[in-house]
């Protein structure tokens, strides 16, 4: 990762990596191959239809927020918190740079950027990068 800030949109089939600058952005996708096509709920069936994301999806976002000095993570449903969760446990150093977790449908890439950019100029003056 070449830029000092990262936004991860993320739910549970894939995450794709916005490494932020003011003029440049990088952009990677990973996909969950193990990740069901669809989830069906059943209301007379408690916790089906949830699933967390495998390990080896989430260590593929790790490898590309490396470099990051200041991360966010978006998306929709759980898997944001899930992979802030999994930063937290498993790569505290790393957990310790997630400076936002925000709720995010399906927005485009261009608003994913926009708004990272926006956050990013707030945040910097609060965490001092």
């Amino acid at each position: 990762m070449t830029n000092i800030h990262a936004c991860v949109w993320i739910d549970h089939r894939e995450a794709k990596i916005f490494s932020i600058s003011v003029d440049d952005v990088d952009e990677v996708v990973i996909h969950d191959s193990h990740s069901p096509k669809h989830i069906h709920r059943r209301a007379d069936h408690v916790h089906l239809g949830k699933q967390s994301p495998e390990k080896a999806f989430l260590e593929q976002v790790v490898e590309h927020l490396a470099g990051a000095r200041g991360i966010i993570i978006i998306g929709p449903g759980t898997a944001r918190t899930e992979l802030a969760g999994y930063l937290s446990d498993r790569h505290p150093q790393l957990g310790k740079r997630v400076w936002g977790i925000e709720a995010a449908d399906h927005p485009t890439d261009a608003q994913i950027i926009a708004a990272s950019r926006k956050y990013f100029a707030g945040a910097k003056r609060m965490h001092g990068t």
